[in-house]
């Protein structure tokens, strides 16, 4: 079965083509600005260079029939129509207490992801506009919602409350969710088959790292804690979202400020994190450039964000009373090898020594830790096209 992949953004159209019979990619590629003009498309097929062109796309909807004519007409053709796909599998990232999996897509399930806007409003938005423009494209083939949050059900009670009045959380369901779930249950279940362990002994603490970032304890190969709350905004310092602050500071900023709520609420998710700190970019790679040209609060930034996924990696190695991997993963989790070494410089007393020369060398999956390191430490690429394709395939 080929099954189709979306990931949709408020601006943007992320799509894989994945033939599940060997979980390869057939075709992959992302539409950029989407109806806000100068759109073009990045596409590649097989293992081909990707190459751009540009295509109005004022939706998402025309944003899809670009997609399908790439994928069946012309040299870009990888199928001849689109009667070809089985299944398609739809990225959505709050599904509140209701999904613990994936579902097929319906009226109801729509509903339910509705209800769940308020808690994620800067995604399930856009998620349900993707879903929309699919499947006026392919009415007749099944679509299936793979929730961000569902990993993360397995939380126990203890670990997922708010210490607030208990009747909030009967009445609203107001409790922590977590979020990247498809990312750190691959990366959890990748670092147990390189290491050659049952994922049901591991203790493994996986750090998604990009403009959003979030930490995961998982034990035994499911979720138990992670940094990500009630919306993606909580947890460790992010390229433009604060992370976990003291909730009487909304009430500060909004009399010292003369801010509303949603102007408040705009700054925490827009622009705080490390953009907030250094004034200069929420990108790393600029932060770092800044830094090494003297930039004392591009420098600040990079020491509070790694300062906070280290502490968050240390509470949830208490948490889980040990741990036995720690697992690096998305933009800054792959790719740059300083905030690697530095969130794991800290980590010493618990036995996680980074070796130089592995962490330095470029690569796919690895091992980055010293020979002897109590604690190993790896690089996964993560791939949530993937747990998708196979969430869907498997309820179709």
């Amino acid at each position: 079965m080929k099954v189709f992949v979306v990931n949709a953004g408020s601006s943007s159209l992320k799509f894989q083509l994945i033939d599940m019979d060997d979980e390869t990619i057939i075709a992959k590629g992302v539409c950029e600005r989407v109806g806000i003009g100068g759109s073009f498309v990045k596409y590649s097929r097989h293992d081909e260079a990707a190459r751009t062109s540009e295509a109005a796309m004022p939706d998402h909807k025309a944003a899809m029939v670009e997609v399908m004519r790439l994928l069946t007409t012309g040299e870009t053709a990888v199928i001849g129509s689109t009667d070809e796909i089985g299944a398609v599998g739809h990225r959505v990232v709050h599904g509140g207490e209701r999904f613990s999996g994936a579902v097929r897509i319906d009226k109801d399930v729509v509903e339910a992801i509705v209800d769940c806007v308020e808690l994620a409003i800067l995604h399930n938005p856009p998620n349900l506009i993707g879903i929309d423009a699919c499947m006026a494209i392919m009415p007749n083939v099944p679509h299936v919602a793979v929730f961000d949050t569902a990993f993360h059900q397995t939380m126990p009670k203890h670990a997922f409350l708010y210490a607030i009045p208990y009747d909030l959380y009967g009445r609203h369901s107001i409790r922590k969710y977590g979020f990247h779930g498809t990312s750190h249950m691959y990366v959890a279940q990748k670092a147990a088959d390189m290491l050659g362990r049952d994922p049901k002994e591991l203790k493994v603490i996986t750090c998604h790292l990009g403009n959003g970032s979030s930490v995961c304890a998982v034990d035994g190969g499911v979720s138990v804690d992670t940094t990500m709350g009630l919306t993606p905004l909580d947890g460790v310092i992010m390229g433009t979202r604060s992370g976990s602050v003291d909730p009487a500071l909304v009430e500060a900023l909004m009399e010292k400020e003369s801010m509303d709520i949603k102007e408040t609420m705009s700054m925490l998710n827009k622009r705080s994190g490390v953009l907030g700190i250094s004034g200069i970019s929420s990108d790393f790679r600029d932060l770092y450039e800044a830094e090494a040209g003297g930039d004392e609060r591009a420098a600040l930034a990079i020491r509070m964000f790694t300062y906070s996924v280290t502490k968050a990696v240390g509470a949830f190695a208490a948490a889980m009373g040990g741990v036995d991997a720690i697992v690096f993963t998305a933009g800054i989790g792959e790719n740059n090898q300083l905030a690697r070494k530095a969130i794991v410089s800290g980590l010493g007393f618990m036995g996680a020594v980074m070796d130089d020369d592995r962490n330095a060398m470029p690569g796919s999956a690895r091992v980055v830790s010293a020979d002897g390191s109590r604690v190993a430490v790896l690089v996964i690429p993560t791939n949530e096209e993937l747990v998708i394709a196979r969430e869907t395939l498997a309820l179709t």
